[in-house]
């Protein structure tokens, strides 16, 4: 061992150390009697955690460039960045449901990434906008939600997304504090900052002025009472998907009119579905965070290969260098490794581990699952509408296309008709003591037929 090695420093010489290297300083100008300063000098020049003295785990860059979109105006956003100040960081919700999908975490993501570099974090609760409706993406009026509704449906969303974020480490608001107490003479002073023809150009509302679908009143007031959340906070940045954009500008504008600091908008990539369409309930292509680790693990594998780098990007941890390099190998290694990725965060390793194990016995090997739900059937029962209890449809509709694109087989068999006087393929497979019915590519439901 040489002597450089073998040189053992106080914990206070090398503290001091650091400071000299990292501000060119000489220890001199540094009372060892003020350690406490001199630890927080570290941490802020480091970019430590202040409770654990760990490094952050993204970079000022990557908060405004890994799955983002856009920055308006970047060099406001970088400059605030730059100063070292605490930002307010806010993200607002209308919680109008109750299960999460990973494309609602992106903007929990990237709030989680903000929190852990030291900035304030706001996470708002739309109690009073999600009565209006938000029309964003919409090409019909949204259903207003009563104050019950959403204070059911916020802690199911509290209760997925604590798997993402700390909420004890970030401020959780509710918008109907201030915005019930607005007046008239208020609201007239917000909505004389707008004009008519800026709410007319949003794609959803000449869509429905084409379509000739109406356009209500209290549509356009939405982004002036999101923007006026912002306004109120009086945030830096405010965060949202792409299609949050012109509510998020509108906050911009309020806060410069109102004397309000200046903040920046981030708008988050919105995530495609595993068949390639926006992610919704509604196509029946979502990952949910209450997923089970089979059924995440299989949808991830079946998500387009033109989307895991998207998926890498805005879904996991992993460096951005490093996915290159993957992505960069054999797709079925690739989508496997952001299957084996995102399970984990929502149900850790061995979870992960054994769904892969899982995966590969039943769509490799051709086995069938170890675990599957089971069903009883007799010949009064609705057959379709089992399917649909049991999650392996979303609609009779949606069952019929099934059928007819040959996605449904019963031990192994395509079944090609199933009406209500049942085919004879279907009821040759259908009315025996027991079987394995499969819909798609991922999932299966064992039948046990009896008699009434």
């Amino acid at each position: 061992m040489n002597k450089a090695s073998s040189l053992k420093l106080h914990p206070e010489d090398l503290l001091l150390s650091v400071l000299w290297i990292s501000y060119k300083l000489p220890p001199t100008s540094y009372n060892l009697q003020s350690t406490r300063n001199a630890k927080r000098l570290v941490r802020e020049r480091w970019k430590l955690e202040p409770e654990t003295g760990t490094l952050c785990t993204m970079k000022n860059d990557d908060l405004i460039t890994r799955g983002v979109v856009r920055v308006i105006p970047e060099d406001l956003a970088r400059e605030k960045l730059a100063s070292g100040k605490r930002l307010r960081i806010y993200n607002g919700i209308d919680p109008t449901g109750n299960k999460l999908h990973i494309g609602h975490t992106v903007q929990l993501r990237k709030l989680k990434a903000f929190s852990e570099a030291g900035h304030d974090v706001i996470f708002l609760i739309g109690s009073f906008t999600a009565m209006i409706g938000d029309p964003s993406g919409r090409d019909e009026a949204r259903i207003p939600l009563t104050r019950e509704q959403i204070e059911e449906n916020f802690k199911t969303y509290k209760q997925q997304a604590s798997k993402v974020l700390d909420f004890g480490k970030i401020t959780v608001v509710y918008n109907h504090e201030w915005l019930e107490k607005l007046g008239g003479r208020e609201l007239l002073k917000l909505a004389s900052f707008f004009t008519k023809q800026q709410m007319e150009q949003r794609d959803m509302f000449v869509r429905r002025e084409e379509e000739g679908k109406p356009i209500f009143i209290n549509e356009f007031l939405y982004p002036l009472l999101q923007g006026y959340d912002s306004a109120h906070l009086d945030v830096d940045c405010e965060l949202g998907a792409t299609d949050q954009e012109f509510n998020m500008l509108a906050g911009r504008t309020l806060q410069k009119a109102l004397g309000k600091r200046e903040k920046f908008v981030l708008t988050t990539k919105i995530i495609e579905g595993t068949d390639g369409r926006k992610m919704s309930k509604t196509y029946d292509n979502c990952i949910y965070l209450e997923d089970l680790p089979d059924d995440m693990f299989g949808k991830v594998m079946s998500v387009r290969d033109e989307l895991m780098a998207t998926y890498f990007e805005c879904c996991t941890d992993m460096p951005m260098d490093e996915v290159k390099k993957i992505l960069k190998g054999n797709p079925r290694d690739a989508k496997a490794r952001l299957a084996r990725e995102i399970v984990t965060l929502y149900h850790g390793t061995g979870a992960a581990d054994a769904a892969e194990k899982e995966f590969e016995s039943v769509f490799k090997k051709g086995e069938l699952p170890k675990n599957m739900p089971e069903a009883t059937f007799n010949a009064d029962d609705d057959f379709l509408q089992i399917l649909i209890d049991k999650g392996l449809v979303s609609s009779k509709s949606e069952a019929r296309r099934l059928v007819e694109q040959g996605g449904l087989t019963i031990d192994g068999t395509v079944i090609k008709e199933i009406q209500s006087d049942w085919g004879a393929e279907f009821a040759k497979h259908a009315f025996k003591d027991a079987y394995i019915v499969k819909v798609g590519k991922r999932k299966f439901l064992k039948i046990k037929f009896h008699e009434k």
